[in-house]
C-alpha cells in the first residue's frame, strides 16, 4: 500500500481466532484503530496493561503504534475518537432498534468516507453516529441509506453512491 494510505484496523474479535501477536502484528501496519468496549478489555487484558480506563487504554495503544487515531464504539453508550491531542465523544441517538448487524461496519464505512472527503475527525464522527444508528432501525446490514445521510458526505465527480429514490 502507499505510504500515505489510510489503513484501518477494525479489530472484530471473534470466539478465539486472534492472538495478541497477530493484533501486535495488524497494529503496527494500521494508522486508524476502530475498536469496541468489549474488544478493548480483551486487548487491554492480553497486553497486560494495568489500568481499566478505557480512555487510558486507547491513549496507550495510540501512543505504543504511532497511530493517528483510535475509535471507540460503546453502543448505547456513546463513541469516542481519540487523537493524540484531543478527545471527541458524541452520544448515541435514541432509536427503537430493529438489528444491530452492520451497526459496527457501517460507523468505520462512513467515519472513513467523510475523513477522505476532507471533512473534520468532528463531521466524519458525527456522520458515522448517525448512520450507525440509522442501520440499527433497519433489517439487514446494508440498508440503503436515505439522502439525508449521503448527502453531508462531499461527492467529487468520479465518484458513485447508490441512493434511494
Amino acid at each position: 500500500m502507499p505510504v500515505d494510505s489510510l489503513k484501518i484496523f477494525d479489530i472484530n474479535l471473534r470466539q478465539h481466532f486472534y492472538s495478541k501477536e497477530l493484533i501486535d502484528h495488524s497494529l503496527l501496519q494500521s494508522n486508524v484503530l476502530k475498536i469496541n468496549d468489549d474488544e478493548l478489555i480483551v486487548v487491554g487484558e492480553l497486553f497486560g496493561w494495568e489500568t481499566k480506563n478505557e480512555i487510558k487504554i486507547c491513549q496507550q495503544i495510540l501512543e505504543d503504534y504511532q497511530l493517528n487515531l483510535v475509535v471507540l464504539t460503546k453502543g448505547t453508550k456513546g463513541s469516542y475518537v481519540i487523537t493524540k491531542s484531543e478527545t471527541y465523544f458524541k452520544p448515541t441517538p435514541s432509536i427503537v432498534v430493529v438489528d444491530t448487524v452492520g451497526a459496527g461496519d457501517s460507523f468505520t464505512a462512513a467515519f472513513v468516507a467523510s475523513l477522505l472527503r476532507g471533512q473534520s475527525v468532528s463531521q466524519a464522527h458525527q456522520l458515522a453516529v448517525d448512520v450507525s444508528a440509522f442501520v440499527c432501525t433497519q433489517r439487514g446490514a446494508m440498508p440503503l441509506l436515505p439522502d439525508s445521510l449521503l448527502n453531508r458526505v462531499p461527492l467529487t465527480g468520479d465518484d458513485f453512491i447508490l441512493s434511494s429514490i
